[in-house]
């Protein structure tokens, strides 16, 4: 290459072998590892995509056994909202009668 020419990084200088073959081994460890940590990145990639799709179904089903949830704990709640009814409902019943029961006989034992 002469002092005039532009430098162009394609066209290979007349230095030693040696020194070529070093530098070019170096940048092709270097390729190497980079192709390596590639791959790896990749790999780690794929395997998240696997875990978002693991954790996208228990997703689901966790949905589905709440909705589940949610209609038993509703039925539950108006199951005893009847019971409760029904018991009011007895001793409602119950009250009254103990009262006809004492007002009566003093009614009849006045008049």
């Amino acid at each position: 290459m002469s002092s005039s020419a532009p430098y162009d990084p394609y066209i290979p200088n007349q230095t030693t072998g040696d020194q070529s073959n070093s530098r070019t081994a170096a940048i092709q460890a270097q390729i190497d590892d980079t192709v390596g940590i590639m791959r790896d990145n990749i790999n780690k990639v794929a395997e998240r995509g696997e875990r978002l799709d693991s954790i996208e179904n228990k997703t689901d089903n966790l949905a589905i056994s709440a909705q589940g949830f949610r209609r038993g704990a509703n039925r539950v709640r108006k199951d005893m909202w009847w019971k409760d009814f029904k018991m009011r409902m007895c001793l409602i019943f119950g009250i009254i009668i103990v009262i006809i029961v004492i007002v009566v006989p003093i009614a009849v034992h006045f008049s």
